[in-house]
């Protein structure tokens, strides 16, 4: 928010330098992020003076150049060379001396020297007033008004205003402070406690009144829930021209571009206050009826944007006998507005509820300065006060007469807040007293009324306009802010309790297995846990059906919480690829969230992604890139870091993987992993191949705790492992092979794995080979070779009656 000091300057008489202000609002709590000049004429015509021609003579050198002599008030006149028509002996004249840098119309620089044309010496520049900044014409120079005396500053002659613009991150519980009356309330409190006791001087609305009753406007609010207050008034007569300098200045010191008398005093009236206003073009609105109610879902409005858009019907709109007029505290219509033909406005002020004018605006994409306001709570009850100062700036500005009283609507008035403020919780809290004196003295000065005072308390009502204190901790807050953080004193003892707390509470074993991954080259990330609803369309698995979808989101690609912890992953690696960065081993802790008829339901789930190589390239390293096994290893070494050991491993079922496992523990289910499928990664532009591991941390968490360490004697009985290479058709799943070597031998067989998957041109069409291990162990005797072939003989002769598999 951008804040004008010579405008703060109308409210409290400060002569306070810029930066000493700057940190007075920051501690005060309105963070000043910077400060910024702005020059109505760039340069503020530093180094121009006025000059007195005392000598005018043609240069003999060309036809079109004069050359001057030229007083400029330091005793010694100066020759300067004019290309003017109408330069002459006797004129004052603003004259650019050495040094002096001018600017042309795009802010181009240009530094006036000393130098020679066509032979003939010339110190400076006579100007005219397109290159001082002053106007558009190059017709001659200024001639400028002939009691002027030589030397003076041009900048004193002409309305120049230099101005200092605080851009202040004001956090959203700030609505107090979002208009530069509020600034300058909170900055008057603040002076206080610095000894200085400045006036707030507030713009005076005593000479309001009502010139004639001729147009009358009625006013009918159908929603008073969604429209509290309401006020309208019609001024009729102005003229719609442009405005003078010093509101033009006032506006685009902000940052504001100026449209016209009228309204440029809304916009001002707004960032003066804080109460947006809008004005009517009072011969459009049909039957001399305001309505401010909701219409149908489906009904077009075309906005100021000439966007037509298609109303929901909770929007609250200003609507006249026949049409609408306004998206109530968003944006105004396309065919309501004031124009240079206007003559007679409707001048609205109105207090609309926040959260209705924040879901209209979110739904149509739209933020205005009306609705940043609006959304946050302005101050209800300067609603018919503000409205008087903007009819009398009009009045002042484009002429005309108030031609109706004041349409008020305002059924239900909103109350202040009440709070029982008690001196012991304010010490307990702050950590040292703050004498009562200084405490009521604080209160007074923020507009907090002190309606009692007690040995225990202070009774007070708070005004309507702080929205954000209504309770006693925030009442607390304000004292604080405006005492000073600083001037809260440190003290030498440090106390400390030690809390009794276990090995396996969540964030330790968070950091244990992030130092884990961190060690073996992981990154870890944190995704944004709202993402696009058309993600579950990528998984027959994840429904629609179970999205928590946001009731007022920031945009449809994030309108629910996520199912699962791979897409924003995805999304991260696509952002790398894209920038080159190919090689990436990613993990992340976070939840998915999902909606079921019994509930909501939330898990914690760790997600590791690899993609590209192991590691980057070097030439002490042959290139070596992450596969399935390089996955598996690391989840399983995790896992046996917390104490989970004698994993299971069983085919995948999850359609997120065309290859895959899952590692168990007895009946409980802890690691999907394996190969995201390819269709997934093409969803995102990703070429390249990607393994993905979905951790169930809350399962892990609760078998580390069970993790009892114990110790057996290694088998004196070896295990044997034997390979086979199977040519398989494509449409063959490593969970068949599992299942019927399972089958085939349950005793002796302990593991099946697939080691090595190969699909290429070498082998025939619709054939892929699968290398598979397997493992096997006698606990009471050796395995003869004699055994194992026949095991194996068996597999084969199996895999090959039933999947029609052969050897490689």
């Amino acid at each position: 928010m951008k804040i004008s000091y010579n405008w703060l300057k109308q409210f409290i008489s400060l002569d306070w330098d810029v930066d000493r202000t700057s940190e007075l609002l920051t501690d005060l709590g309105l963070e000043v992020e910077g400060v910024t000049t702005y020059e109505s004429v760039k340069g503020g015509l530093q180094g121009v003076v006025v000059g007195h021609v005392l000598t005018c003579e043609q240069h003999p050198n060309a036809d079109k150049l004069k050359v001057t002599t030229v007083d400029l008030g330091d005793g010694e006149p100066v020759q300067i060379v004019c290309g003017a028509p109408n330069v002459a002996q006797g004129q004052k004249v603003p004259v650019a001396t050495i040094g002096t840098v001018l600017y042309d119309g795009e802010g181009n620089e240009w530094k006036i020297k000393k130098g020679k044309i066509r032979g003939e010496a010339s110190h400076g520049m006579i100007c005219a007033e397109d290159e001082l900044g002053l106007g558009a014409s190059h017709d001659g120079i200024m001639v400028l008004d002939n009691s002027l005396k030589p030397g003076t500053p041009v900048a004193e002659i002409f309305d120049i205003e230099n101005d200092h613009v605080f851009e202040i991150g004001l956090t959203p519980n700030r609505a107090d402070a979002m208009s530069h009356f509020g600034v300058a309330r909170d900055l008057k409190a603040g002076l206080l406690q610095h000894g200085e006791n400045l006036e707030l001087i507030s713009p005076s609305v005593s000479s309001f009144h009502v010139d004639n009753r001729t147009l009358r406007i009625d006013v009918e609010v159908e929603n008073k829930e969604l429209a509290p207050r309401y006020c309208g008034v019609t001024i009729s007569g102005l003229e719609v021209k442009e405005s003078p300098e010093w509101l033009q200045h006032r506006l685009q010191a902000i940052g504001l571009t100026p449209k016209n008398n009228v309204v440029d005093v809304t916009n001002y009236v707004l960032h003066e206050l804080g109460q947006p206003l809008h004005a009517f073009d009072a011969n459009k609105v049909k039957g001399n009826k305001i309505i401010v109610k909701t219409l149908p879902k489906g009904s077009k409005f075309t906005t100021l944007d000439e966007i037509e858009r298609e109303l929901h019907e909770e929007d609250l709109m200003i609507c006249d006998a026949e049409k609408p007029l306004c998206i109530a505290g968003v944006f105004g219509g396309i065919n309501s507005g004031v124009t240079e033909n206007t003559t007679s406005i409707f001048l609205e002020s109105a207090y609309f509820n926040p959260v209705s004018v924040r879901k209209t605006a979110k739904r149509h994409g739209l933020n205005t300065d009306a609705s940043f306001r609006f959304e946050r709570g302005i101050d209800p009850n300067i609603t018919k006060y503000a409205l008087k100062r903007a009819a009398l700036l009009i009045k002042e500005l484009a002429g005309g007469e108030i031609t109706s009283e004041i349409e008020e609507r305002y059924p239900n008035k909103i109350e202040d807040f009440q709070v029982f403020l008690t001196f012991d919780k304010v010490n307990r809290l702050v950590g040292q007293e703050i004498p009562r004196e200084t405490i009521k003295s604080i209160l007074t000065s923020l507009d907090i009324k002190i309606n009692n005072v007690t040995e225990a308390g202070i009774g007070l009502t708070i005004p309507s306009f702080r929205v954000d204190v209504q309770r006693e901790a925030d009442v607390i807050e304000e004292i604080l802010r405006v005492y000073g953080y600083n001037n809260i004193e440190t003290t030498e003892k440090l106390n400390a309790s030690i809390s009794n707390s276990s090995k396996f509470e969540d964030h330790k074993l968070q950091n244990v297995v992030a130092n884990q991954l961190i060690g073996q080259g992981f990154y870890e990330m944190l995704a944004n846990s709202l993402t696009n609803p058309a993600y579950v369309e990528l998984s027959e698995q994840l429904k629609s059906e179970n999205n928590v979808t946001m009731l007022n989101p920031l945009g449809k690609e994030l309108s629910v919480l996520r199912q699962s912890l791979l897409f924003s992953g995805l999304e991260a690696i696509a952002y790398n690829v894209n920038r080159k960065n190919n090689d990436l081993k990613f993990f992340e802790f976070g939840k998915t969230y999902h909606q079921y008829e019994s509930g909501r339901i939330e898990n914690k789930h760790l997600s590791l992604l690899v993609t590209g190589n192991r590691a980057h390239e070097s030439w002490k390293l042959a290139s070596n890139a992450s596969d399935f096994f390089f996955l598996k290893g690391t989840v399983v070494t995790l896992l046996e870091r917390l104490g989970i050991r004698k994993l299971k491993t069983t085919p995948i079922k999850n359609d997120l993987f065309s290859e895959g496992i899952t590692l168990s523990l007895g009946k409980m289910k802890l690691v999907d992993l394996g190969i995201v499928k390819r269709n997934i990664t093409k969803s995102f532009d990703i070429k390249q191949q990607v393994y993905y591991a979905n951790i169930l941390w809350d399962q892990v968490l609760e078998l580390s705790q069970r993790n009892r360490i114990s110790f057996k004697p290694i088998s004196k009985y070896p295990s044997v492992r034997r390979d086979f290479a199977l040519l398989l058709d494509n449409g063959t799943s490593f969970a068949d092979i599992y299942s019927i070597a399972k089958q085939t031998e349950k005793q002796l067989l302990k593991e099946v794995n697939l080691f090595d998957v190969y699909e290429g041109k070498k082998l025939p069409e619709g054939k892929k080979s699968y290398a598979v291990s397997f493992t096997l162990q006698d606990e009471k005797k050796t395995l003869t070779d004699k055994q194992i072939d026949k095991i194996m003989n068996k597999l084969q002769d199996n895999f090959e009656k039933q999947l029609g598999a052969t050897l490689r």
